[in-house]
């Protein structure tokens, strides 16, 4: 049996050894917040924030920021946020609040103050933030304004809260029983105290944050110091920013896939800029940033305003461009079978070689004129300095894979979990294996196992994905019984995905051995709540949600013909035989989809069913698509109806 993907620190190749030696070294740092005095002193003057949707546009060089959050954290403690040498488990605060300047500060100044944050966007549901709350023991709120606070307030005095920030410059008002204060007077305590040193070392709690379980109920995935300085420490190896390089932030900064890639760009020095999906396109080319953390679904607004633009061009001009799309990649398929860049187990034959150097011979002319009609034209719109982004929250549609190379846009792909600090693997920009997720960062160790038997597979055979690494987190906060389903004696967790590993340790995902569904812009979306609503509709016998990936989901339906027939009576004129496609019965389930879904509790715009299919026949024992519990098997079915799925979108 072949040993697992394995990336040791000691055993990092010459390239990435070589690509962190140029870097700021942070390997001997024990908690986040050590990282701000090194980088003020390295970078006093350069910008380290830019919000320039704000009023007033804020600017922050790393001197202003480092101040700032020495300052959060001394008022945070003069407040009561004090850290108790003899408790294992720091005071935990809460933050709840979108991107902003304020709430880096807030973030780590929380950390710097000696306690440990329990973040969440201002626009979760109200209930699950004070589930939040709650579970996590927190005896501070940090929240982003007084609307937030009023939509909790109620519960409030019900729980440990014993102060609140609110990072607003409104007034707090007079009627409030707890002890609310804005973020100026946080800043006004902290300026007249003195900072009281913490115990932070790699294993104390850093942060909590909650994901979604089977059951419904958030889970807090305790996230240490030592979790979050694995990221730091290690992404050097695959990109080298510099002092001063933009990168665009746009997805929720408490994320922790764009929480741990952000700090590693302060680290380097990189200037962040914050903007948004109504200012990204235009700030691109105003801001011409080198760097950008991204969701597939960022790529797809892209390459559709591209597209559009292509249809509105006259006939021969689309007829052109079509033409050159199309010989550009065929050029970068024989590219990438003489790079070495293909998902084949086997490496290509010398004849196969042969003829892809010939292509790529004969087609360089044709994509030289591409480059200059059209591709130089495409990179524009990034601002012309852009160097790589990394994709992450689900995988990337092959078409969008294959015409940012065709554009020569650096796009890696990575992969990892709320519960993997996250990043677990990353595509390299040397190794860019269109199709995979990557090869895993150092320290990280990937293998695949037989589902039931847990054994391991060789490379190429499909399994499930477990990983290894000190980005694994402490477990789930309180939840022993939820930590021992995922994570084994030793130390291997279970991702819940499906894959496999090529020869060269890239990982090549294929599927979700658990029921969330991922849509393309990063929103994680769990169906059988959904099903559970749909089902009420009398129409409806069997439902199953889909759309891994995609932008919205969609479902497959087995109808309940007995109600169709009782309704289709009730018609005038009355109707005899369904017809599956037909406008009035695709228009009936439309009504009822969007009535049942949009009635349940906790309804969010993305859990509005897009697409959906009829199909006759019911999921059973007999054709291998119900358990013996009668629960749907997911894998099998959207196996079965693979392609009207995929035709679906």
């Amino acid at each position: 049996m072949n040993d697992p993907a394995s990336y040791t620190l000691s055993q990092m190749t010459d390239r990435e050894r070589a690509n962190l030696s140029r870097l700021i070294d942070y390997s001997s740092i024990k908690s986040v917040p050590e990282i701000w005095a090194i980088v003020k002193q390295r970078f006093p003057q350069t910008v380290a924030l830019h919000d320039p949707h704000s009023q007033p546009e804020i600017k922050l060089t790393y001197t202003d920021l480092y101040h700032q959050i020495q300052q959060f954290a001394r008022g945070l403690q003069a407040l009561g946020i004090q850290s108790n040498p003899e408790e294992p488990i720091p005071p935990r605060v809460a933050l709840f609040a979108d991107n902003s300047p304020r709430w880096l500060i807030a973030d780590q100044g929380i950390m710097t103050a000696g306690a440990a944050n329990v973040v969440r966007g201002a626009t979760a549901d109200p209930e699950e933030l004070l589930h939040i709350i709650q579970d996590s023991g927190s005896t501070a709120l940090v929240v982003e304004n007084q609307a937030l606070l009023k939509k909790l307030q109620h519960r409030l005095p019900d729980l440990p809260i014993q102060l609140v920030v609110l990072l607003s410059d409104e007034e707090p008002e007079t009627n409030q029983t707890l002890n609310t204060v804005k973020f100026s007077e946080v800043m006004a305590t902290g300026a007249s105290s003195t900072l009281k040193p913490t115990n932070h070392n790699p294993q104390t709690l850093a942060t909590l944050l909650y994901t979604s379980g089977t059951t419904g109920q958030p889970k807090g995935v305790m996230l240490t110091h030592g979790n979050l300085l694995h990221q730091i420490t290690t992404f050097g190896t695959i990109l080298q920013p510099e002092a001063g390089d933009g990168v665009l932030s746009i997805l929720p900064s408490w994320h922790a896939y764009e929480r741990t890639v952000e700090y590693f760009m302060f680290s380097q020095g990189c200037t962040q800029i914050y903007t948004s999906i109504r200012y990204f396109k235009q700030d691109f080319k105003t801001y011409k940033p080198q760097y950008m953390v991204s969701v597939p679904r960022i790529w797809e607004s892209i390459y559709e305003a591209v597209q559009k633009q292509f249809r509105e061009q006259p006939p021969n001009k689309q007829k052109l461009v079509n033409f050159l799309l199309s010989a550009s990649q065929k050029y970068i398929e024989a590219r990438r079978i003489v790079e070495g860049l293909t998902l084949n187990l086997q490496p290509a034959s010398v004849a196969e070689n042969s003829i892809a150097r010939i292509k790529i011979i004969l087609l360089s002319p044709v994509y030289a004129l591409a480059e200059k009609l059209v591709y130089k034209k495409v990179r524009e719109a990034t601002g012309g300095r852009f160097k790589w982004a990394i994709s992450g929250g689900g995988s990337l549609a092959a078409h969008l894979d294959n015409f940012f190379e065709i554009a020569n846009i650096g796009l890696l792909v990575g992969y990892g979990l709320t519960e993997t600090s996250p990043v677990l693997t990353v595509r390299r920009p040397w190794h860019n294996l269109k199709g995979s997720a990557g090869q895993p960062i150092p320290g990280t160790e990937i293998k695949i196992v037989d589902s039931e038997t847990r054994q391991q597979l060789l490379p190429g055979q499909r399994g499930l994905v477990l990983a290894k690494g000190p980005q694994i987190m402490a477990g789930y906060y309180l939840n022993p019984q939820a930590t021992s389903k995922v994570m084994d004696s030793m130390g291997w967790f279970d991702t819940g995905d499906l894959g496999w590993l090529t020869p060269g340790n890239d990982l090549v995902l294929t599927g979700r051995a658990k029921d969330t569904i991922v849509l393309s812009n990063g929103e994680n979306i769990e169906p059988q709540p959904i099903e559970d609503a749909c089902i009420r509709s009398p129409y409806i016998d069997q439902i199953i949600v889909v759309g891994q990936d995609q932008k919205s989901i969609g479902a497959l339906i087995v109808p309940n013909s007995e109600a169709l027939l009782k309704w289709g009576e009730t018609q005038s004129p009355p109707i005899q035989e369904i017809d599956w496609n037909s406008k009035i019965i695709q228009d009936l389930f439309r009504q009822e989809l969007n009535r049942e879904v949009k009635n349940r509790p906790g309804y969010r715009a993305d859990d509005r069913i897009g697409p959906f299919r009829l199909i006759q026949e019911p999921f059973s024992m007999e054709n291998g698509m119900l358990t013996q519990t009668l629960k749907i098997k997911r894998p099998v079915v959207t196996e079965h109806y693979r392609d009207m799925i995929d035709g679906m979108f």
